[in-house]
């Protein structure tokens, strides 16, 4: 049985091309600084979103069309992995990801969702023997089930505390059967709601201790993968424990985790936090924590997490700018934890939605090759900061002064002289190259 029978195999036909099942910009085999798109970009589908989830926002019941739909329970899950196998197969994508709950459904007990994770993942890798498309990451849902509603290892009973555990154990030996390159731990209630009825303190100790937990299971089980944390500031609790990369970095510090540890970074949760998508990026990279990313971006006039593909060519640019100066995601990749919008309803959607964000990004992986071989950003930056490369600057770089000598320095100053940061040359200079990967 096809999934989706009038669609075949969705291939690179250039710029001028018409063709709405053809990537326009995501050329797998075209070489970037020494290494092919499909193995720099690593893309990855998101189970939840494209086989799992209905369409349903917070004001409306679902919308989605799928074929697989019509079966329920088991036979669902099933049909679900039969339908993104062909996706993946027809998208040519190398990775995929998944929650516990996206593949199989939960039971009546434990043991019994034990068992139809048991079946579902015999299945996938029945799959998996006869497909290039491999797992980047799997993760436990441990925020949807009622059982999550006061929090999961940040959880005020100790029995939620306990069952959040059992299932990240089933997760890493899933990862491992499955050979999963990372595991995730997206804390999507990991937080509070207010201060008054919270004690914060033993909460986020019980997170650092969890996490320790994790750590030492994977190492007895021989799974080397490598622990993503996925931050996120709010919603649905008002203030999450893992609120960006800067308090999830001082966190992981605190409970010494930071060497078992890096991000995997969203686009969509960076705007909610009031950053840019490049300044997670960014502070990652610089200390040395960029794992992963989930490609998505959010709605600048809606203030709630819209996952949307990410179609943004300055926002691609800047993200692939930091990714390619981290020397790309090691394990990690960039998946797209994005949904098509409520009004894409069909299945044809799903694919034009991937080919979107993929072109999106190869066309942002080209200009930021570009952007760094031509060093107008480094050129930039190392000309605007090289006082610091001379005289006091250099002094102050290598801890060679201190107050009274810098005193000294500034008492001799008749007058402080600025340079223009030249902020809209730059912009412009930007779009140049933008415009440029189009021509060319």
């Amino acid at each position: 049985m096809s999934y989706f029978p009038n669609i075949g195999k969705i291939n690179y036909e250039g710029a001028k091309s018409t063709n709405p099942y053809a990537f326009k910009f995501y050329n797998p085999e075209e070489k970037i600084g020494g290494k092919t798109m499909e193995e720099f970009l690593r893309f990855g589908v998101a189970y939840w979103h494209t086989f799992t989830a209905d369409l349903s926002d917070p004001f409306g019941t679902g919308s989605a069309v799928r074929s697989w739909d019509k079966f329920s329970g088991m036979d669902a899950a099933k049909a679900r992995v039969e339908a993104a196998f062909e996706f993946f197969e027809k998208l040519g994508v190398p990775y995929f990801c998944f929650h516990d709950v996206d593949i199989a459904p939960e039971g009546d007990s434990l043991k019994e969702t034990y068992q139809n994770l048991d079946t579902i993942v015999a299945m996938i890798k029945d799959y998996m023997k006869d497909s290039k498309t491999k797992l980047l990451w799997n993760t436990a849902n441990n925020f949807t089930n009622p059982r999550f509603l006061h929090g999961a290892a940040s959880s005020n009973n100790a029995d939620v505390f306990a069952y959040s555990a059992a299932k990240v154990k089933k997760g890493l030996e899933i990862g491992k059967e499955l050979g999963a390159e990372n595991y995730v731990f997206w804390g999507g209630r990991e937080g509070y709601e207010t201060l008054l009825n919270t004690d914060m303190k033993l909460e986020m100790d019980n997170l650092g201790r969890f996490f320790h937990m994790a750590v030492d299971y994977a190492k007895e089980i021989g799974f080397d993968a490598q622990f993503l944390i996925e931050p996120k500031p709010k919603e649905p609790t008002t203030h999450q424990y893992d609120f960006d990369v800067a308090t999830g970095y001082a966190f992981l510090q605190h409970y010494g985790l930071q060497d078992h540890f890096k991000f995997n970074i969203e686009a969509n949760h960076a705007t909610l936090a009031g950053h840019t998508f490049e300044h997670e990026l960014r502070y990652a990279r610089v200390n040395g924590m960029l794992g992963s990313v989930d490609a998505n971006q959010g709605d600048p006039l809606l203030g709630w997490d819209t996952d949307e593909f990410p179609t943004d060519l300055y926002s691609t640019t800047l993200a692939m700018y930091e990714i390619i100066k981290n020397g790309g995601l090691g394990r990690g990749g960039l998946n797209f934890d994005a949904k098509a919008r409520r009004g894409s309803f069909e299945p044809e959607d799903l694919f034009h939605a991937h080919i979107a964000g993929m072109d999106a990004f190869a066309i942002g992986y080209k200009v930021a090759q570009k952007l760094i071989d031509d060093k107008v950003l480094d050129g930039v930056i190392e000309n605007r900061y090289r006082s610091y490369t001379e005289g006091v600057g250099k002094d102050i770089v290598e801890g060679k002064t201190d107050f009274r000598k810098l005193e000294e320095h500034a008492l001799s100053l008749n007058e402080i002289k600025h340079e223009s940061g030249r902020l809209e040359h730059i912009k412009a200079t930007l779009n140049q190259y933008l415009l440029r990967a189009y021509a060319e």
